[in-house]
């Protein structure tokens, strides 16, 4: 196999931008993703995944900015998400960035303990070797208001 490539696909008005980057560790998705083919989106991307994961960076930054997302592509982030949390490293650290409105964020907030919000996350990510940590961004159209940060 090759050198792992970074990949970038552009936005349209019903996918996310996706930039992934091998050499600083940086995934970033924006954007809507309500695509009618989740699996056209989010297939290269799973692909690209498997194959970071062989040679990842000590710190991995898998942020997710998206304003609204379907059913559909949920479970394609959790896909992505598994397959992140098998990186095989124990002083490997996996930071998951979640850039969410400002009133949803409080409203999360008002639940208490975040560990409970995000319980999920600890279920998909058992038998890991990596630190995964969630770092959670309250925003407004003027950037980020408030942020917290969970490790599980």
């Amino acid at each position: 196999m090759g050198k792992l490539q970074n990949l970038l696909i552009e936005q349209s008005s019903k996918t996310p931008q996706i930039d992934l980057n091998q050499l600083n560790g940086e995934l970033i998705l924006s954007g809507k993703s309500i695509p009618e083919n989740s699996a056209k989106v989010y297939e290269p991307v799973f692909k690209w995944v498997l194959d970071y994961v062989m040679h990842p960076r000590p710190i991995t930054n898998l942020r997710i900015n998206l304003e609204y997302f379907n059913t559909s592509s949920s479970l394609w982030l959790a896909k992505i998400f598994k397959v992140l949390a098998r990186i095989n490293k124990p002083d490997y650290v996996l930071f998951i960035h979640l850039y969410i409105d400002i009133e949803d964020y409080d409203d999360i907030k008002e639940f208490g303990d975040l560990k409970e919000t995000f319980a999920f996350l600890s279920d998909l990510s058992s038998g890991t070797s990596v630190s995964i940590g969630i770092k959670l961004y309250g925003t407004d159209d003027d950037g980020i208001i408030k942020e917290t940060s969970i490790f599980i």
